[in-house]
């Protein structure tokens, strides 16, 4: 895991000064603390902030071939590239290094742009071919690693995270009104889409190449779902096994490293898996990390202490309170580079920070198993609503959505009433491949109401359902529905926000490698795979995944109904009816005023609410939480530019508890 960045002159001969590299690449310093790196010549320059994990000693960057005509700066880890060099040396290409980073620049060699095709990783690449003059940037599948790009007259630039791109006084510092917009829909912005004005991200799934003063992008990989049940159908038992044996194999290369490994253990199925393949098929030591609430609503310690007292693990648990999240908050935004609209991600930065101090570099997550195996709640939501759809006067058919969130004190299912006007929205798109989403964006986007008149202008006009449809395949709407579930989720709310906001930034905000073996693409592919009904069997979902497991967990925890990880919210910035002094400033009405995103007036009124501790439901959290995530980035990007100090207590005059 690293930083990098770099420049390339579209139009001159220019060299990019050290100067610049170094300027860009010491925003990034939390990613790379063990060192940097430099290239240039007359039209490119490449920068390397490096966390070392892989060939420590010899894996400085950038790398390049045998005859130093191909560069690459890399961000991530290449899985495979053990195999991957054996091949390339019989092949006839001479290594340097024993780092994972130097099969790029040979496979570079031997297969030009599809040299993607081969890696099994997580990664962000810049590779620049000398003799063609050529930038490639590249970005796995999934979308794990980031990496974002803005073109000004003469140049290129690019970078890991949009603050080392802002070094250039040449880029203006404004937000995207319209990604705004979409943040508060989809949870993130719709890639390329960035929150900020002329940065893109670079999609999950592709590259782009610049060359010739020229810059194009394409689709090397993305989620494909069949058009109708499979023909050849195996029993389920031998789904199963074979799906056993793809994840114990994706585990074992995700384990490959230089440094100890460790492991995050939620309580849920997805992280024990993982960490139960650790301990039953590797000879790696067990170490595991988790998170616990004082609030019982949160908490799930017990199922974690199961865990750790099944597999004998060495555990550490970090408690985490509403003043740590509160005091924390503005750090998360500043590493985040976007508003978000729950706290989730604070306490995870807070035990990456742990996890740090306890000398480890890398951890294994269990994050995107509800993505592949059709986890979430979600995917229960919207076939209950198709089975709705067909007889859409029935009383009776909606009674089933009571059965969902038996988590939540405060359940959208709870009253009958309120259950069929909420599930009953979007039921005239029950064919268009974001069905399944409307409601969960509907909720959300009742933060536009608190936006400014200026705003309002702005985004007016602006259609959630068409931008979206704009992005999805063409032949999407011929897949079956789960499918089309499952690709929408993938590419909104996992890729923008939960391996971005929730997974890379709030780690590498302490300079630690999160790894995800539900995310290798064989798994995906797999997951695409498979029959509907193997991974939502009626309303028991990951059904496959969980037979998979069987013998290898507690019952108790193989079949224990997923429950989403959550934080407090709101309730975390005061104590007492008193607001944490960032807050009071960022909500009061001259602050409001300054930035222009939002109306003073309707603010205020959700402010006495959340101050007075009645904002109990999704909606009122979710605006809360984006309005303040909104007021900070401002603050930090647009007014300030500078890293937040925040330290000391957030409340004046008041203990944390």
């Amino acid at each position: 895991m690293c930083g990098i960045a770099g420049i390339l002159n579209l139009n001159v001969d220019r060299p990019p000064g050290e100067a610049e590299l170094e300027a860009m690449i010491g925003q990034l310093q939390h990613r790379g603390p063990d060192g940097y790196g430099y290239f240039s010549d007359t039209q490119a320059g490449l920068a390397h902030a490096r966390l070392s994990i892989i060939d420590i000693a010899g894996g400085k960057q950038p790398i390049h071939n045998e005859d130093r005509t191909i560069w690459v700066s890399f961000n991530g880890e290449i899985f495979n590239y053990i195999e991957l060099r054996a091949t390339l040396e019989q092949q006839g290409h001479r290594f340097y290094t024993h780092s994972d980073t130097e099969v790029i620049v040979h496979l570079y060699e031997q297969h030009g742009e599809d040299f993607v095709q081969h890696l099994n990783g997580q990664f962000a690449i810049a590779l620049w071919d000398q003799p063609r003059r050529r930038l490639v940037l590249a970005r796995d599948r999934a979308g794990i690693r980031p990496l974002f790009y803005a073109q000004t007259r003469t140049r290129l630039l690019f970078a890991s995270e949009a603050k080392a791109l802002f070094v250039h006084p040449e880029l203006a510092r404004r937000l995207n009104r319209e990604a705004l917009a979409q943040v508060f829909t989809y949870w993130s912005p719709l890639a390329p889409e960035t929150v900020f004005e002329g940065i893109s991200a670079l999609s999950p799934g592709h590259l782009l190449v610049a060359e010739d003063g020229r810059i194009r992008t394409r689709c090397y990989w993305d989620w494909v779902f069949p058009e109708s049940p499979l023909l050849n159908e195996r029993p389920a038992a031998e789904y199963a096994e074979e799906l056993r044996a793809l994840l114990i194999d994706a585990v074992r290369l995700q384990l490959r490293s230089d440094v100890p490994v460790g492991a995050y253990l939620s309580g849920g199925l997805d992280s024990s898996i993982i960490t139960s393949l650790i301990k039953n098929f590797t000879d790696v030591p067990l170490r595991t990390f988790s998170v616990t609430f004082e609030d019982a609503e949160f908490d799930e310690s017990g199922f974690q202490q199961e865990l750790v007292d099944y597999l004998g693990t060495q555990h550490t648990a970090l408690r985490c309170t509403t003043a740590d999240i509160c005091e924390a908050f503005p750090k998360v935004i500043w590493h985040t580079e976007t508003p978000i609209v729950r706290t989730a991600p604070t306490p995870l930065m807070l035990l990456s920070a742990k996890v740090r101090a306890e000398g480890y570099k890398v951890v294994l997550t269990g994050e995107g198993a509800d993505e592949v195996f059709g986890g979430y709640d979600l995917f229960k939501e919207a076939k209950i609503r198709r089975f709705w759809a067909r007889q859409p006067d029935s009383k009776m058919r909606p009674r089933i959505l009571e059965r969902l969130y038996p988590y939540l004190k405060h359940s959208p299912a709870s009253g009958r009433a309120f259950t069929e006007n909420f599930f009953r929205q979007g039921m005239e798109h029950k064919d268009r491949a974001f069905f399944a989403h409307i409601p969960r964006w509907t909720t959300t986007r009742r933060i536009a109401q608190f936006f400014s008149p200026e705003m309002q202008r702005s985004v007016l006009g602006w259609d959630p359902y068409a931008a979206i449809q704009k992005t999805l395949p063409p032949d999407i709407e011929r897949w079956l529905p789960l499918g089309r579930d499952q690709y929408v989720e993938a590419h909104t709310l996992m890729a923008g926000y939960l391996l971005c906001s929730q997974g890379d930034r709030v780690a590498m905000a302490n300079s630690i490698e999160g790894r995800f073996p539900f995310l290798d693409h064989r798994v995906i592919e797999f997951g695409n795979r498979l029959p509907s009904r193997y991974k939502l069997m009626g309303l028991t979902e990951k059904y496959i995944l969980k037979k998979s497991m069987a013998g290898l967990l507690p019952e108790s925890v193989r079949t224990r109904t997923k429950q989403p990880y959550r934080a407090p919210d709101s309730q975390s910035f005061f104590r007492n009816g008193v607001a944490a002094d960032y807050v009071a400033e960022l909500f009061s009405e001259r602050r409001l005023r300054e930035a222009g995103y939002f109306d003073p007036r309707v603010v205020g009124k959700l402010y006495e609410k959340c101050r007075a501790g009645r904002a109990i439901g999704f909606a009122d959290n979710m605006a809360f939480v984006g309005i303040l995530s909104t007021m900070l980035l401002d603050e930090q990007f647009i007014r300030s530019a500078a890293m937040p100090d925040v330290v000391g207590q957030p409340f004046a005059g008041q203990q944390s508890v």
